[in-house]
């Protein structure tokens, strides 16, 4: 998803890096609404998922949590989950206290990657449009990170970028995710801007490939229940 300010730059905001910051964290909450189809139903459907599983009184991992749109709508969902939102930007987590309002003292905010989230055991963990920000080499490990602070059978929710990688077929998809998310009038020389941060600087996998990977750190019964243009979800089980 583009950010509004500065469309197009890149296709989410980068919750992998402390880079995002100032006036651009500030417009963050504009962006995903209009640019992930169904957003406001993703965090619905994501609360459901990780409800199938998690008691009255859970605990959440949230990785990727900066700018708390998901941290606000699963903590007005559910009245006595507690969290603990994970993300590597000072500015983003900044952001998230603020968004999360009234909620924040149920919420633990930890800048860093996975590897400085507490050890839990969580009742479920969650990482929303993030993943496809981590470069491939890393996110076995990272998804290893998440099951081990899981309870056993406790659902980890994600959902991100993911579409075929051969061509004609992976540019058809990038062509199509900008389309979509690009303001009318927006300028060819900024979605072409747009297309070359999507090439060089995520990194995004088939679904087969995720699915694979998630079996492979461990996870099991994966399920996709979120598919909408560039983007795929899955529910996973530890």
């Amino acid at each position: 998803m583009m950010r509004d300010h500065d469309y197009p730059s890149l296709p989410t905001p980068p919750k992998t890096a402390s880079a995002f910051t100032g006036d651009a964290v500030k417009s963050y909450i504009e962006g995903p609404p209009r640019q992930v189809p169904g957003f406001s139903s993703l965090h619905r459907m994501a609360t459901m998922l990780m409800a199938e599983r998690t008691p009255d009184n859970g605990r959440v991992l949230v990785l990727g949590a900066g700018g708390g749109l998901e941290l606000k709508a699963f903590a007005e969902a559910r009245a006595g989950w507690t969290f603990d939102g994970v993300d590597p930007s000072a500015d983003m987590l900044q952001l998230a206290r603020q968004v999360a309002g009234e909620h924040g003292g149920r919420i633990g905010f930890h800048e860093g990657r996975i590897d400085i989230a507490p050890e839990g055991p969580f009742d479920a963990a969650v990482c929303l449009l993030t993943f496809h920000h981590i470069p491939v080499e890393q996110r076995l490990e990272t998804l290893r990170q998440i099951r081990r602070r899981l309870k056993a059978g406790a659902p980890f929710v994600v959902a991100h970028m993911s579409f075929p990688q051969g061509e004609p077929e992976r540019s058809m998809w990038i062509d199509r995710h900008i389309a979509y998310g690009a303001p009318d009038g927006t300028a060819p020389s900024r979605q072409e801007n747009a297309r070359k941060a999507i090439r060089e600087r995520l990194h995004i996998l088939a679904p087969d490939e995720e699915e694979a990977m998630l079996r492979a750190a461990g996870f099991s019964d994966v399920s996709l229940f979120y598919a909408a243009f560039s983007f795929r979800g899955w529910v996973t089980y530890a």
